[in-house]
């Protein structure tokens, strides 16, 4: 009894190092993922950085009006990448998150970009034994101090939008 114990506990001990170690081990190709993928827009590398999209993704831009699928999200994004210029965003913070089942990601960030400090976040799944951007969402970053001074200045363009989504 004592031996099969013990070699429970070793099996127990071994397993759970390997599950740690798969999982840090994602983790870091998920982090190689994300910042390649910023690195493809900062070089206008179209298809490296839809490359990293699924077929099925969704961009959600900055924009109340950018809720885009991928296909047009290159439309909106292919003369941009055309002119050797698209976005230069610089992950600088990153949570990243796993399913049970390890089968689903979900991240956070906080970026530097243009547009000064930008969060995004994501959903990722693995196609082929390759994890894909499924989801993404671009989100500005307003310091709370300073609400009632952009909500003034969207105001007149998103009270447009509201009255037509009524």
């Amino acid at each position: 009894m004592k031996k099969l114990t013990i070699l429970i506990l070793v099996t127990l001990t071994f397993s759970c190092n390997h599950s740690e170690e798969k999982l840090q081990s994602e983790k870091q190709n998920i982090i190689t993922l994300l910042d390649n993928w910023h690195k493809a827009a900062a070089t206008a590398n179209y298809d490296e950085y839809f490359g990293a999209m699924s077929d099925e993704s969704i961009f959600i831009g900055t924009d109340a009006t950018e809720n885009w699928n991928k296909k047009q999200f290159q439309a909106f994004a292919k003369p941009y990448f055309d002119k050797g210029k698209a976005w230069n965003f610089k992950a600088f913070e990153r949570n990243i998150y796993f399913s049970e089942n390890g089968k689903i990601v979900w991240f956070d960030e906080l970026l530097s970009t243009q547009m000064k400090i930008c969060r995004g976040s994501g959903v990722l799944v693995q196609e082929n034994g390759q994890w894909k951007i499924k989801h993404y969402v671009l989100s500005m970053t307003v310091p709370n101090d300073n609400v009632d001074e952009v909500v003034k200045i969207k105001s007149v363009i998103e009270d447009k939008i509201l009255s037509e989504k009524k």
